[in-house]
C-alpha cells in the first residue's frame, strides 16, 4: 500500500511537478503549524485554526511555487564535477536564498495576519536565531539531498524536513508576534524559544 501511494506520489511530481509540489508544501506548512500549537504551545481546544490556514496558504500559494522553481534552477546549471555542483548549490542555496527566504517569511506573515508595520521590527527580533537553526538544519540536509536524492524529488526531501521545519517557524512566528502584542508595535530582539 505505502509503496504504491509512494510510486503514485512520484509519478505525480514527474507529470505536474509545481502543482504537486505546492500542494506538498501546503500540507506541510500546516502540518507544521498543527504539531507547533498542539505539541509545542500545547493549545488543546484554542488552536487557531486561522493561523493554521495562513501558514497552509503561505506553503502552497507563496513557498511552493518559489522552491519549486529556485530547485528547478539549481538542477540546471551545470558543473565541471560532483563535488564542486555538491558545494556551489549547497552554498547558492544557504548563502543566497536561506538569508531572503528567512525575512520574507516573517514579513508575509506580519502582512498576512493584517499587521504590515510589524515586519520590519518583527524580522529584526527574529531573523539571526532563525537563520542560525536554519543553517544548523539544512546546510546537512542538502549536502545529502544534492549529492543523493535524483532532481525531481528534491524538494519533497526539503518538505518532510519542513514539516519539522516548519513547527519550529510557526512557534517562533507566533513567540515573536505574542512578543509584539505585550510590549506593542515595536517588537525588541526576543530570543525565539527552543523546543
Amino acid at each position: 500500500m505505502a509503496a504504491n501511494i509512494l510510486r503514485s506520489y512520484n509519478a505525480a511530481l514527474i507529470r505536474r511537478p509545481m502543482l504537486t509540489q505546492c500542494l506538498t508544501a501546503g500540507v506541510l506548512f500546516g502540518a507544521g503549524d498543527l504539531i507547533a500549537q498542539q505539541a509545542v504551545e500545547r493549545k488543546g481546544r484554542d488552536h487557531d485554526w486561522t493561523r493554521t490556514a495562513r501558514l497552509t496558504f503561505y506553503g502552497g500559494a507563496i513557498f511552493g511555487p518559489a522552491m519549486t522553481k529556485w530547485y528547478q534552477l539549481l538542477n540546471q546549471l551545470k558543473f565541471a564535477s560532483p563535488t564542486r555542483a555538491l558545494a556551489y548549490r549547497v552554498f547558492l542555496d544557504q548563502a543566497v536564498l536561506t538569508p531572503v527566504a528567512v525575512a520574507f517569511f516573517y514579513g508575509a506573515m506580519s502582512c498576512l495576519e493584517g499587521k504590515p508595520e510589524e515586519v520590519v521590527p518583527r524580522v529584526q527580533a527574529a531573523y539571526v536565531p532563525t537563520l542560525i537553526r536554519n543553517w544548523g538544519v539544512y546546510i546537512p540536509t542538502q549536502i545529502i539531498n544534492f549529492s543523493l536524492v535524483p532532481p525531481h524529488l528534491r524538494l519533497v526531501v526539503v518538505s518532510v524536513v519542513s514539516l519539522f521545519w516548519n513547527t519550529y517557524l510557526s512557534a517562533a512566528n507566533a513567540s515573536v508576534q505574542k512578543e509584539s502584542t505585550v510590549t506593542g508595535t515595536s517588537i525588541e530582539k526576543v530570543e525565539v524559544s527552543e523546543f
